[in-house]
């Protein structure tokens, strides 16, 4: 049986049009980052376009390293309303069209690369790499192995890609992730933070109480009881994030608050959030997609971390990691199979305040900076 192939970085440096496809979500995609931007470093002159999700293709504005984004809801990943198979035959079309030279298929490790190889190798892209557990016989030009089976020793996500391009002979200087903040971005936070009554010159903290599987959320009381004592030990204002739809937790934190608090659930763009989380003295979040945008703007995570997996912890940023080690960690649940969601409910709420203080008190590492770094 044929055997993963050790990739020739000579025909990967040749490449000059370049296809990254990473069709999961926005906390997924900015994990990638550093991987897109070892591309863009290796390959100068070259055009990057990025095949990715709907809410993926958000960050658009914000990855200075893509000249490009194509959103498409692939059906071989969890979707809300997945592209028919007419629409996926003329993707394929549509790819063929752009005559890209390379492409690389970047995946979580539960994932398979097959359904996107089958799609690029429609489109006619000669040089096609990916991690992979099958054989993939002729659908990837360069098969390399998956190790991350065993999760007790599974490389952290950020890792796993830098070294997927680092085979293809891809490399960066700098491993952390990106996020290019806009000065617009900024201006209608600031008008919507005055709005909702924050005081001038306040300094804040940002909760998150949302997740969007069950078994990643801390208890929404249990975060308003952590967010009262962070105010009140702190001096600093709590602002709540969160989509439209995660109100409800939101109302439910704020109800076990003596101090008062501002949501701005469902009223902010990606980049607002992101201004947000980068103005903040601490995010205090379920392991989700705004832990991520800290860990690319530098701004401290305390991550209320469920041990469904455990390869997305925040990357390369001020960090305290709280759950409580159970034994069926790694179940890579939406909801707990067990139904005691002890690897989160055994984490007291002082717990959560006493790590928010503890890296409010050491502050942000004045050398970080992301509006500007591709």
């Amino acid at each position: 049986m044929p055997s993963p192939t050790k990739p020739d970085p000579a025909a990967w440096a040749r490449a000059r049009r370049v296809l990254a496809v990473r069709m999961d979500n926005l906390g997924d995609l900015l994990m990638t980052t550093p991987a897109l931007a070892a591309i863009k470093q290796s390959l100068p002159g070259a055009e990057l376009t990025l095949l990715t999700s709907p809410s993926g293709a958000a960050l658009a504005p914000h990855l200075p390293m893509v000249d490009r984004v194509i959103a498409h809801a692939a059906s071989w990943v969890r979707q809300a309303q997945p592209a028919t198979a007419l629409e996926e035959f003329m993707l394929a079309q549509a790819l063929a069209e752009q005559g890209f030279d390379a492409a690389v298929i970047f995946t979580v490790c539960t994932q398979s690369a097959l359904p996107a190889a089958m799609l690029l190798r429609l489109a006619g892209v000669p040089l096609r790499a990916a991690h992979c557990r099958e054989n993939p016989y002729a659908l990837l030009s360069d098969w390399l192995p998956d190790p991350d089976t065993d999760f007790l020793h599974a490389r952290h996500e950020v890792r796993r890609q830098l070294e997927l391009v680092g085979a293809l002979g891809w490399h960066t200087d700098d491993e952390r992730l990106r996020f290019a903040l806009r000065e617009a971005d900024g201006e209608s936070l600031a008008a919507k933070l005055r709005l909702a009554g924050l005081p001038p010159g306040a300094r804040w903290i940002v909760v998150h109480p949302g997740a969007t599987a069950a078994s990643r959320r801390y208890p929404p009381e249990r975060f308003g009881i952590a967010a009262d004592a962070v105010a009140q030990d702190s001096g600093c204002s709590i602002v709540f994030s969160g989509s439209a739809d995660e109100q409800p937790l939101i109302a439910q934190a704020q109800a076990r608050m003596r101090k008062p608090s501002v949501s701005l659930a469902g009223a902010l763009s990606v980049g607002e959030l992101a201004a947000l989380i980068a103005g903040a003295a601490v995010l205090i979040s379920n392991n989700s997609g705004p832990v991520h945008l800290a860990a690319a703007l530098g701004t401290p995570v305390v991550d209320l971390y469920a041990l469904t997996n455990p390869q997305h912890t925040p990357w390369a940023v001020p960090a305290r990691v709280l759950n409580h080690d159970v034994p069926c960690r790694n179940c890579l649940k939406s909801v707990c199979p067990q139904g005691h969601h002890d690897c989160l409910l055994k984490v007291p709420p002082q717990a959560v305040a006493e790590a928010a203080l503890q890296l409010a008190v050491q502050g942000k590492p004045t050398t970080r900076t992301r509006s500007d770094h591709a």
